[in-house]
């Protein structure tokens, strides 16, 4: 019996191939979205995924100003943060973020995500999300990928 067929490869930094994905969100549901997106940048659609190991893709994300959010998501969701200052909270929900930058609220849904250490912050610096369809990675050449293909 050959055993060399029954070897666990494990990925590392010199044998992963990191590829570039463009992902269109036009009407795209923002949890469905990001988590799929959240799955390419962890690399877990790769038949070589290796937890500890950052061997996930680059993905842009174009058309982020036309996410949709279902239900009352808009005006009830709220993001909260602290100025630090005393009674320096403050609040903002989806809608008013959306007028003021699209690309934080789909950031912040990916980030959400991740793995909450060192290689989730390695691994969300490889996500672009902007406003319209022109991005400036197009000497990449990504790999325009359909996400209801991918679940």
């Amino acid at each position: 019996m050959d055993t060399l067929s029954y070897k666990t490869v494990s990925a590392n930094r010199d044998t992963v191939k990191k590829e570039w994905v463009l992902v269109d969100a036009t009407d795209q549901v923002l949890g469905r979205l990001t988590s799929v997106v959240a799955k390419i940048l962890r690399g877990k659609l790769k038949p070589d995924f290796t937890p500890h190991v950052d061997c996930g893709d680059n993905v842009i994300i174009v058309n982020a100003e036309k996410i949709r959010l279902t239900g009352k998501k808009m005006d009830d969701k709220e993001y909260i943060w602290n100025t630090g200052y005393p009674g320096g909270q403050r609040k903002i929900n989806v809608r008013g973020q959306m007028a003021k930058n699209p690309a934080v609220v789909v950031e912040k849904a990916v980030k959400g995500m991740l793995p909450r250490n060192r290689l989730g912050r390695e691994q969300f610096r490889n996500l672009h999300v902007l406003v319209g369809s022109d991005h400036p990675y197009k000497a990449q050449k990504p790999k325009k990928i359909n996400l209801n293909s991918i679940r």
